[in-house]
């Protein structure tokens, strides 16, 4: 017994949490967790072209048997 205040209390926070969490500070929150910015939009695409490359060669195989003895997809 006596649980039920608390019980409330707890209620109350998670619902100001769930509906009222608009006013993070995200700023404060990333040098926090020590996240850095991210790269600019088109840096993006670079990454992935440098990616794309470096893999190209796995894709051209394609159903081929790989060096593991199993076969591809």
């Amino acid at each position: 017994m006596g649980r039920g205040r608390a019980k409330a209390k707890q209620v109350k926070v998670a619902r100001q949490l769930k509906y009222n969490g608009g006013n993070t500070d995200l700023d404060r929150l990333k040098s926090e967790l020590g996240v850095s910015d991210p790269a600019p939009a088109g840096d993006d695409y670079d990454a992935y072209d440098e990616l794309a490359e470096k893999y190209a060669d796995y894709a051209d195989e394609g159903t081929d048997d790989r060096k593991d003895g199993t076969s591809g997809p």
